[in-house]
């Protein structure tokens, strides 16, 4: 059997939160950051996932990473903008269609490809 590690500033309660709270941001971190893949995202439409309640539930809930204090863990924007039209019940239907995705993946490349990283006006 392990023994815990013994820290003398936190119980090992407080310990073992901090410890599943981590592991759920970092879930939920990835989760997010794997909306940015439009393939992904007609992967889940096209198993039906995008149409139960209780995953439409999680994507309102999910909708905290908006938040400046989140947000700043995120390394893919375009995450973000998809959760956002993950709300709306005709996004996630169209997602579905091939069309769609490849819409939605050439609007990101174009994006991509068009971003330029100035350098701040002084």
């Amino acid at each position: 059997m392990e023994s815990a590690t013994v820290d003398d500033n936190n119980p090992p309660l407080v310990q073992d939160a901090r410890a599943v709270n981590r592991e759920r941001f970092e879930l939920e971190l990835e989760f997010v950051q794997s909306l940015a893949n439009p393939y992904y995202l007609h992967s889940l439409a096209q198993q039906n996932i995008l149409d139960q309640p209780a995953f439409i539930n999680f994507l309102s809930y999910l909708q905290y990473w908006r938040e400046k204090d989140y947000a700043r863990f995120i390394h893919y924007p375009h995450a973000l903008h998809h959760l956002e039209l993950l709300q709306q019940p005709r996004f996630r239907s169209e997602v579905k269609k091939d069309d769609w995705r490849e819409r939605l993946n050439q609007k990101q490349f174009d994006h991509w490809r068009t971003w330029r990283n100035y350098p701040p006006v002084k």
